[in-house]
């Protein structure tokens, strides 16, 4: 089988990706990262599409921990932001993690509808992916998150990160997207994201703390992170593999 990765980004185009693809989901700023923090840390996570979706998850667990986002403001009942600096700096790992977003929970949320083979991606773990996918999965579509209909620099450059190791193990860019973003951000360093209105975002709301522990946190997991029925988890295939 012809190996192929494409780039793409926005929820509403995860639907271009089903039967045959596997999907990786992206949202550097912040619910991929907010995730992967999760679950690194021995913490359960349940990504949300909606706020009233994730209140129905946490209605499954005695203590869950309500976090998220909904258009930029954190939600009434809900404990905290969609923030993977707060994250880490919480010992409550007990408490399962019921996360929401204004896109990036979405794109998790319409992969796992669409493909049976659905990962996290974010600027912790994109060498590990990378690599299990190159091992495993033939066709590969990642998915940037976008915010208000665009496809934000972080995001672009954690998919040419992963894109541009793919092919230079023999995949091919399925689209003209795929082949500018990957020739455009491959080898960048993290900081170049600085130009992005998320970045912008955080500095307006004083929530600098998660772009200096996304910028401290380049590559430093090796875990792969899929999604199995609603949940985020570290991929037993790819612990096996180590």
């Amino acid at each position: 089988m012809r190996r192929t990765v494409v780039i793409d980004f926005l929820p509403e185009s995860v639907s271009r990706y089903s039967a045959g693809w596997t999907i990786v989901a992206i949202d550097v700023i912040r619910a991929t990262s907010t995730a992967v923090t999760a679950v690194a840390a021995g913490r359960r996570c349940f990504p949300a599409p909606t706020v009233e979706a994730a209140l129905a998850v946490a209605r499954r667990f005695p203590d869950p921990l309500l976090a998220g986002e909904s258009n930029g403001t954190t939600p009434v009942a809900f404990e905290m932001d969609n923030s993977p600096a707060q994250l880490a700096s919480r010992t409550d790992v007990h408490r399962p993690l019921v996360l929401v977003s204004s896109s990036g929970t979405k794109v998790i949320h319409h992969a796992a509808e669409v493909s049976s083979d659905v990962y996290l991606a974010c600027f912790r773990c994109y060498s590990a992916i990378a690599e299990h996918l190159a091992r495993h999965h033939p066709r590969v579509a990642l998915i940037g998150a976008g915010s208000k209909g665009e496809f934000r620099e972080e995001d672009q450059m954690c998919c040419a990160w992963i894109a541009g190791e793919l092919i230079s193990r023999g995949y091919t860019a399925g689209s003209p997207l795929t082949a500018e973003v990957a020739g455009r951000w491959r080898g960048s360093p993290p900081d170049a994201c600085l130009c992005s209105r998320s970045v912008d975002f955080l500095k307006r709301t004083g929530q600098l703390r998660d772009l200096e522990f996304i910028l401290a946190h380049i590559d430093d997991l090796d875990q792969v992170f899929e999604v199995r029925a609603g949940e985020v988890t570290v991929s037993r295939e790819a612990v096996g593999a180590a």
